[in-house]
């Protein structure tokens, strides 16, 4: 069997294609990185006093701070990411946070373990109930969650009569402030850093199982050293304040399992496919619209996980709770890489655009910059983003 010049041109420039596509996306995660290390010096720079002469948006304590702040923000955009990659939208979740959040916080009287339970299933069927109105009657998930913006803000005005609800439970007060102790932090710290000496000598196993190219043995260190330094470097951190916050542990678990859900099942590859080409993927024998309606049902979960790390942390329940959350959560997905277009984003940018938003809040606040300001930044960036997400799709 011959092999044509035309044939060997064309994996030439496929070969030339695959390495421009894989360092446009490096790019954009540098990009990002250096960004956020931009953002923390120069708050760390402006927080400087008479008592934190170093800067005060490094300290211990405020760090911990950030992480619980950002927490609801993360597990919101790991549900919202799953609903973009399908090339949809859901601009309702602050609404649902409220919603659920408040209904939580009135079903205390039922224990501890039916009022958590109740904003996770509430969550998950309002999520399904819009999401089927999207895949089985074709409304635009716009229309859909514009209206279940109001809708469901409506609902827990008229339940709660208007009024904020207090926690009675400790126990529930704690899932947004409770704090790891530390020999719990270091032996969380030891775990991970074996699972990623597992995960990169794996990942070269099945490399040459397939005979595909290996990375050298100093790459392969590089990869186990630098994020195993940043796991002890973050425990020790934390330790320092008191312990890992419960927040961020749920946050954890959360990535863990979206990225696994994404990554690496049927389900999570079927999404990617309904966002980069609906007609192949229907065409190609995939339940485009029972996909769509599981992928909204997951995020309402993740808005009820999201509204219990909320509440926990205010300390109370209230109608206006959630509000512009959905903004939050769609910003750090776009800001992390996914495609409003649909087909494209990852778990671990979703995070990294979420760190990005909390932190400009958190160092904004510190500052007092007043409201006006911080969202004009906020919307600035945001805009940024998207234009940074449109110019690499035209280059490619």
């Amino acid at each position: 069997m011959t092999t044509t010049v035309e044939e060997v041109s064309h994996d030439v420039d496929e070969k030339r294609l695959g390495r421009f596509r894989i360092s446009t996306a490096a790019l954009r995660a540098y990009t990002m990185v250096i960004a956020l290390i931009v953002i923390w010096i120069f708050f760390q720079f402006k927080t400087r006093s008479d008592l934190y002469p170093y800067g005060l948006f490094l300290h211990p304590v405020n760090l911990a701070n950030l992480l619980k702040q950002m927490s609801v923000t993360g597990v919101l955009a790991v549900g919202m990411l799953l609903v973009i990659v399908a090339r949809q939208i859901d601009l309702s979740v602050g609404s649902i946070l409220g919603l659920v959040g408040g209904i939580a916080a009135m079903t205390q009287g039922w224990g501890l373990l039916p009022s958590l339970a109740s904003a996770i299933v509430i969550g998950t069927l309002v999520g399904a109930f819009q999401g089927s109105l999207v895949a089985y009657l074709n409304i635009p998930s716009f229309i859909v969650t514009l209206g279940g913006l109001l809708t469901w803000r409506g609902v827990i005005l008229y339940l709660s009569k208007g009024e904020t609800i207090p926690l009675r439970l400790p126990v529930f007060r704690l899932l947004g402030v409770a704090l790891l102790t530390p020999a719990s932090g270091i032996v969380l710290a030891a775990i991970a850093i074996v699972a990623v000496i597992w995960v990169n000598i794996q990942r070269d196993r099945t490399r040459r199982r397939y005979d595909l190219p290996v990375s050298s043995r100093a790459m392969l260190i590089a990869r186990i050293v630098f994020p195993s330094a940043l796991i002890a470097l973050f425990i020790y951190l934390m330790n320092l304040q008191g312990g890992v916050p419960l927040p961020v542990i749920i946050l954890l678990a959360v990535a863990i399992a979206g990225n696994f859900l994404t990554q690496n099942t049927t389900f999570g590859r079927y999404l990617y496919a309904i966002g980069s080409n609906p007609d192949a993927a229907r065409l190609s024998g995939v339940n485009s619209k029972r996909h769509i309606l599981s992928a909204f049902a997951i995020l309402g979960g993740l808005v009820g996980i999201a509204s219990l790390l909320h509440t926990g942390r205010v300390g109370s329940a209230s109608p206006d709770a959630g509000t512009l959350m959905e903004l939050d959560a769609i910003a750090a997905c776009v800001i992390g890489g996914t495609s409003l277009m649909g087909g494209r984003g990852k778990v671990a940018g979703a995070l990294l655009g979420a760190l990005v938003m909390a932190s400009l809040d958190n160092g904004m606040s510190l500052l007092s910059v007043e409201n006006a300001t911080q969202y004009i930044i906020k919307g600035a960036v945001l805009v940024a983003a998207v234009g940074f997400d449109m110019a690499g799709r035209r280059k490619s």
